[in-house]
């Protein structure tokens, strides 16, 4: 795969029938739930699911998405979304990259930039990340020069 970052956590997605549109492609909607999967198993795998974001009071809230859909997907097809943490301030937000490329040709299908803020869950209102945040998004930082 021809990943814009070395060494993305990576979801695998099938294209299933309900994705597709009127068009006859996948929805420009599924690609953005696609993005939010991704994302959450990347925050599980760094140990950070949705009992931590509980105990915590706390949760990386989406403040702005942007898309470049570059090519469309078809029912049927494999794909792989990778997704890299790019940026941080360690207290409030986050940026994730993400890449989806279809497994038959490695054609990018899309790239996207994800920003984040933490809250705290029971207010809705913006709050420092904790230090449980702060070492296990950190861990997931790309120490590579952002794209």
């Amino acid at each position: 795969m021809n990943w814009d970052i070395d060494q993305p956590f990576t979801l695998d997605i099938r294209v299933e029938a309900d994705d597709i549109d009127e068009l006859g492609h996948a929805n420009n909607a599924v690609y953005v739930r696609w993005l939010e999967r991704c994302a959450w198993q990347h925050s599980i795998s760094l140990g950070l699911g949705l009992e931590q974001y509980r105990e915590l009071d706390r949760a990386m809230a989406v403040v702005r998405h942007e898309i470049d859909y570059l090519a469309a997907a078809y029912a049927g097809e494999e794909l792989c979304m990778g997704t890299w943490i790019i940026s941080w301030d360690s207290k409030l937000r986050m940026t994730r990259h993400f890449q989806l490329l279809r497994k038959s040709d490695g054609v990018t299908l899309l790239r996207a930039r994800t920003t984040f803020a933490c809250i705290e869950m029971s207010s809705g209102k913006p709050k420092r990340m904790p230090s449980l945040f702060v070492e296990g998004y950190g861990k997931g930082l790309s120490l590579q020069e952002q794209i």
